[in-house]
């Protein structure tokens, strides 16, 4: 055992308190829920039990791993390449927008945290591993639309709804048909969500994408020439996208607009705090009646969640209490 072994907390307080992965991953359970897992746990230099986070076959394992002892999930899968993301963060997102909806009384009384397939969720670039729809349906009960620009991204989260009893007829899929969009097409009319939530692609191009990856890989790594590896993966649309995130959430503040009526909360993930000053300059330009911005924070790793509503407070009170009857009847 090296001498300059870290002593780890025994539990990861900066997650949400409902979060499952608070604790550090117990391997041997993970192994014997899903024993594929056991072929990538190797002792690491500190003698303790891990996995190559640097292999992208054994971060996938993992996460295969997560999904079946947390989730129960029966089969997940995504196509080579393709995101594979870190669950415990995704869960943390869901966590803070059910709170978000428990403070709007959404619940079946003032503050509680609301469950069940009444409450709808549109999940906007949904990826191949449909990981937000399993974690809200799982975790709640939500159901669940899932949108993507790539064809790919969807059959593959079409299929794993299709192959896990428990998702089918909770998760649907669409293909976004224009790029340049993000809810134009994919939102019907008449069709009303409590709730949007968004991972934007981060950066503006794949080089700045791979560059990123590489600092990654050198701060980690200390090593001068560490080759770049983006171990969770990712294709262009998932990663990358012209202007990046700035720019991809300033269209989707635009856009909600049009569907002010539509939804209760419309959510994003941002990742850089410099980002947040347009965003609230965009909010401003599109007159959001309430903005909201939730602080998260995994590791070293910092990000926050933004929230915004078009709903008058007595508009609130009415979407309320239709929900309160949808909950009841189903």
């Amino acid at each position: 055992m090296r001498p300059d072994k870290k002593e780890h907390p025994k539990e990861k307080k900066e997650l949400h308190p409902r979060n499952k992965h608070r604790r550090r991953y117990n391997f041997r359970e993970l192994v014997k829920s899903f024993p594929d897992l056991g072929m990538f746990v190797k002792l690491n230099e500190y003698q303790d039990e891990s996995i190559d986070f640097f292999n992208p076959e054994a971060v996938k394992m993992l996460n295969k791993a997560l999904l079946k002892h947390f989730y129960r999930l029966d089969y997940w899968d995504i196509p080579a390449k393709y995101l594979c993301p870190p669950i415990p963060g995704r869960a943390d997102y869901l966590h803070h927008t059910a709170d978000l909806l428990a403070s709007c009384n959404l619940g079946e009384r003032a503050g509680k945290i609301p469950r069940g397939a009444g409450i709808t969720c549109l999940d906007v670039g949904v990826g191949a591993n449909c990981v937000y729809p399993i974690i809200g349906h799982v975790e709640y009960g939500w159901s669940f639309v899932g949108s993507d620009i790539d064809a790919v991204s969807i059959a593959s989260a079409t299929k794993i709804v299709e192959l896990n009893p428990a998702l089918t007829g909770q998760v649907e899929c669409r293909l976004q048909p224009n790029g340049k969009h993000i809810f134009t097409g994919i939102i019907q009319p008449g069709e009303r969500f409590d709730l949007t939530i968004c991972n934007p692609p981060f950066h503006t191009s794949a080089a700045e994408a791979q560059a990123g990856s590489f600092r990654k890989v050198k701060n980690l790594t200390q090593r001068k020439g560490a080759k770049p590896v983006l171990n969770f993966g990712g294709q262009s649309n998932e990663l990358w996208c012209p202007g990046g995130e700035e720019a991809f959430v300033a269209n989707m503040i635009r856009e909600s607009r049009q569907f002010a009526d539509s939804c209760f909360w419309f959510t994003t993930l941002i990742s850089k705090s410099a980002h947040l000053k347009k965003v609230y300059k965009a909010l401003l330009a599109v007159e959001a009646i309430e903005v909201k911005t939730i602080p998260m924070s995994q590791g070293n790793k910092t990000s926050r969640l933004v929230a915004w509503t078009f709903l008058t407070p007595a508009q609130q009170k009415e979407w309320v209490k239709e929900r309160w009857k949808k909950l009841k009847q189903a």
